[in-house]
């Protein structure tokens, strides 16, 4: 059939993403890839059961050092969206520059035709079109994640978890007997592991964070808020600041070093423009679009027209008003199980 380079992190999906294409009659390679300094322990676990399973199975198995990579890529890019007064999503430009971008490099290398992860989700080709739909598991999938791949990349990768229940997959992994059968899914982003984005951050930079004022919507100063890295929009907890109805953050404001409270219903908008957009076809519409979108990974997918501006960015307008619009996080448009495209979501001027 062909000959895959797969991405082995050492999770179950990885690992029984090699098994299904083997039984595809593909011949297959294993790779880890090695992406920052962890935990020396985990990153050894981690890699062991990657080994493990490909000896299990017969394929060759790298460890490919892409620490540098990743530092600039990736870690650089969070710490600046951070600084900036935004919240990214580092996974989703990890998958377009590394995952796969590197990826494709080294399987070319490797005499490699295609790609494969454990993501969740399909591929399937229109035409010469190749277009990203939803995985079978809904509550599994990660089409969301993968809305910056390029037709090049879709078309050399293949996601053979797309059509199984999680359930299934471990069910497969303690038959074939393997050592990371009943592992845990990772939750966090992997550099971040405890969720302390601030620690990290002021670790990086090797600066303290910058304490400044918080304002209500109007401009007055109303409190003291400790460095806007601590902060995301529609933050309430860790505010400390007493007022007859909760605040939240609706604002950051780097320039001015201000966080901006206000009470709920301040969240709520119906508008936001995006930049970076991409277009699974390759291309941007001519017209405005009605689709559904979703404003984060673990949101529902809302009504909208979408008015294109150029080929990478967009205005969205939602049929009613959304919580916490963030600006640095992801803006994915669906047709209904299809992947439109998505963007980075841009700050408001104002609230």
């Amino acid at each position: 059939m062909g000959k895959a380079l797969i991405a082995m992190s050492g999770g179950v999906d990885s690992s029984v993403a090699v098994r299904l294409m083997q039984e595809q009659g593909e011949d297959c390679v294993g790779l880890t890839m090695s992406l920052f300094p962890k935990n020396a322990v985990e990153h050894t676990d981690d890699t062991a059961a990657a080994r493990a399973v490909a000896k299990r199975l017969g394929i060759p198995f790298y460890v490919e050092d892409y620490q540098e990579e990743f530092k600039k890529e990736i870690i650089d890019s969070f710490v600046q969206a951070y600084l900036h007064g935004q919240t990214p999503n580092p996974c989703i430009v990890c998958n377009k520059k590394l995952k796969f971008g590197k990826l494709m490099e080294r399987a070319e290398q490797l005499s490699c035709d295609k790609i494969v992860t454990g993501h969740y989700a399909q591929i399937e080709k229109d035409s010469d079109t190749y277009l990203l739909r939803k995985a079978e598991d809904r509550n599994k999938d990660q089409s969301y994640m993968l809305y910056r791949l390029s037709q090049e990349q879709l078309e050399k990768s293949r996601f053979p978890l797309g059509t199984y229940q999680k359930t299934k997959i471990r069910e497969m992994a303690e038959a074939w007997g393997f050592v990371n059968a009943r592992q845990k899914d990772s939750q966090d982003i992997c550099f971040v592991p405890d969720g302390d984005y601030a620690r990290v951050i002021e670790e990086y930079t090797k600066e303290g964070s910058r304490p400044g004022p918080f304002v209500d919507t109007e401009g007055a100063v109303i409190g003291t808020h400790r460095g806007i890295i601590h902060y995301t929009v529609g933050q309430r907890r860790g505010l400390g600041i007493a007022a007859p109805e909760p605040l939240y953050v609706c604002r950051i404001d780097p320039e001015q070093n201000t966080v901006v409270l206000g009470y709920r219903e301040k969240l709520f908008s119906r508008e936001l423009d995006a930049e970076e957009f991409n277009w699974i076809t390759g291309s941007a519409p001519t017209q405005p679009v009605r689709c559904r979108a979703k404003i984060r990974y673990h949101h529902e997918e809302e009504p909208c027209t979408v008015y294109p501006e150029g080929d990478s960015s967009a205005h969205i307008v939602f049929d009613t008003p959304q919580r916490a619009i963030t600006p640095g996080q992801s803006v994915v448009l669906y047709d209904g199980d299809f992947v439109l495209g998505g963007g980075t979501i841009l700050p408001k001027r104002t609230v």
